[in-house]
């Protein structure tokens, strides 16, 4: 099924929905990592309001990472949102916050590059998504 809804797509495009596939779907492996090895609260460093923001990264992180792979625009649109609001979070953690480490600081910049880069290729990537079919009773 995968290789059908992925055919007679450029291989550019692939590519970048690869790329982008797989940071959304590692950034929901280390949040979920982070969960289990953190203990409860989770975030204990981080404001209430940041602390379920990252939380819930376990689960829409993945999320938008199927649907994406799915080929729905709404997983491109998602994508985006959560790499771009990732980016500002963790520049706040790093930057606002006291005790950032420089491994801390190098993973900002980081995301702060792939946010950019969804953002900027989602032009070309959004002719190739499929919108969720609606039907009307």
């Amino acid at each position: 099924m995968w290789r059908r809804r992925w055919r007679g797509i450029p291989p550019n495009i692939r590519l970048v929905v690869t790329v982008e596939v797989a940071v959304l779907s590692y950034g929901g492996v280390v949040h979920l990592v982070q969960l289990a090895t953190g203990g409860w609260p989770p975030y204990r460093w981080a404001p209430t309001w940041l602390a379920i923001y990252f939380t819930s990264l376990t689960l829409l992180d993945p999320l938008a990472a199927s649907l994406l792979w799915a080929r729905r625009t709404i997983g491109l649109y998602l994508g985006i949102l959560i790499l771009v609001t990732d980016a500002a979070a963790n520049g706040y953690a790093v930057y606002g916050l006291s005790g950032a480490t420089a491994t801390a600081r190098i993973s900002q910049a980081i995301i702060s590059l792939l946010a950019l880069a969804a953002v900027t290729t989602a032009p070309r990537v959004r002719p190739w998504m499929q919108r969720v079919s609606q039907t009307r009773a």
